[in-house]
């Protein structure tokens, strides 16, 4: 492992997505299903934490294959259709055994009422089951409707804009040199480079990382693009009549890169632009630096999706080299979430401080 002074060789982009995905399940269940464990030099394939990036393929294919083609697919159950069906209902199935393992924890956990029970505990699935209190038949598949969601939100996304954050900070060091003596300068450590404080508060602090991510989001959107479809006449701004019904898909990939929104240097990764000159960050308004989409479809997990990146980033890189395998091909893959389309293997060791 990482403590044998060797580097380890490892696909980043799916230990990220596996650690993304238990994160999630906590958040949502309370409890931690361990796609990631702690020793992962072999990492093993996990149905249901696979399905969501199958169930994206194929609602993308429906958006380039004619309907009438993938309705035939989907009742001869063949190709994509037949693999994002498999996909459902392996993720269905666990998440319908995480909401009855949780609802028998709850109905013990009343019995034993007088005696000493952990109140801690916090997780979604609590709050949802008192908002849907008295609706039985509906509260399942509600909460697995919403675990879904969720887990689209802010599962994928976060995983594809640090894996190519980590990407674009390896091939840039000079970035990398100033991000790590950002944390070393406004963070606490201890002697065994351990971060032991990363509050909000702290995370603030790193200016420099911030506008590294923002960079990285504005490059590769985890979103690569948005389809919208207009329920009634309209004008755009720019004067073009839209019809009814009509359906529009506009790049933010593309946006990212366009000299006469970014400037002449829109293809160079420099977190320095989103600097101000006293040090903090640009506000950038939500239509030029639409990752998070704008106006009342704003993302309402921009806050924390950006504490949980930084938290992330600060950590790994603190404690770790992160370098990508020579002659390994970075390539994006044709899918709803920007991944890459052979991974991210990159070598890892310990970073000497």
């Amino acid at each position: 492992m990482l403590f044998s002074g060797v580097p380890t060789v490892l696909d980043l982009q799916d230990v990220i997505e596996r650690f993304t995905f238990d994160n999630t399940c906590t958040f949502l269940f309370g409890f931690d299903p361990n796609c990631l464990p702690y020793k992962c030099n072999e990492l093993q394939d996990i149905a249901y934490e696979k399905a969501l990036s199958v169930l994206e393929d194929m609602v993308l294919s429906r958006h380039y294959i004619p309907k009438c083609i993938w309705k035939l697919q989907k009742w001869l159950q063949i190709g994509q259709e037949k693999k994002g069906k498999a996909a459902k209902e392996n993720l269905h199935k666990f998440l319908d055994k995480c909401i009855t393992d949780y609802k028998c924890d709850e109905d013990r956990r009343i019995f034993k009422r007088n005696e000493d029970v952990d109140e801690s505990r916090y997780c979604l699935l609590k709050e949802l089951m008192k908002e849907r209190l008295g609706k039985a038949e509906m509260i399942e598949k509600y909460i697995r409707d919403t675990a879904v969601n969720l887990f689209g939100a802010g599962n994928g996304t976060i995983s594809s804009g640090l894996c190519w954050f980590f990407w674009l900070v390896s091939i840039n060091p000079i970035v990398e040199a100033k991000i790590i003596q950002e944390i070393k300068d406004n963070c606490l450590y201890q002697e065994e480079n351990l971060i032991t404080n990363l509050s909000v508060k702290e995370l603030d602090k790193l200016v420099y990382l911030h506008g590294a991510i923002c960079e990285a989001l504005r490059l590769y959107p985890p979103l690569a693009f948005q389809h919208k479809c207009a329920i009634k006449s309209d004008i755009l701004p720019s004067g073009e009549h839209v019809g009814p019904n009509t359906k529009l898909i506009y790049s933010l990939y593309a946006m990212g890169r366009m000299q006469q929104i970014w400037g002449e240097d829109c293809l160079e990764f420099k977190p320095e632009r989103w600097i101000a000159a006293r040090g903090g960050i640009i506000h950038v308004p939500s239509y030029k630096f639409i990752a998070f989409n704008a106006g009342p479809r704003s993302c309402i997990g921009k806050d924390l999706s950006f504490v949980q990146m930084k938290m992330v980033a600060a950590s790994l890189l603190w404690k770790f080299r992160i370098q990508v395998v020579e002659g390994h091909p970075v390539t994006l893959r044709t899918s709803i979430v920007l991944r890459m389309k052979h991974g991210l293997k990159v070598e890892v060791s310990k970073r000497c401080i």
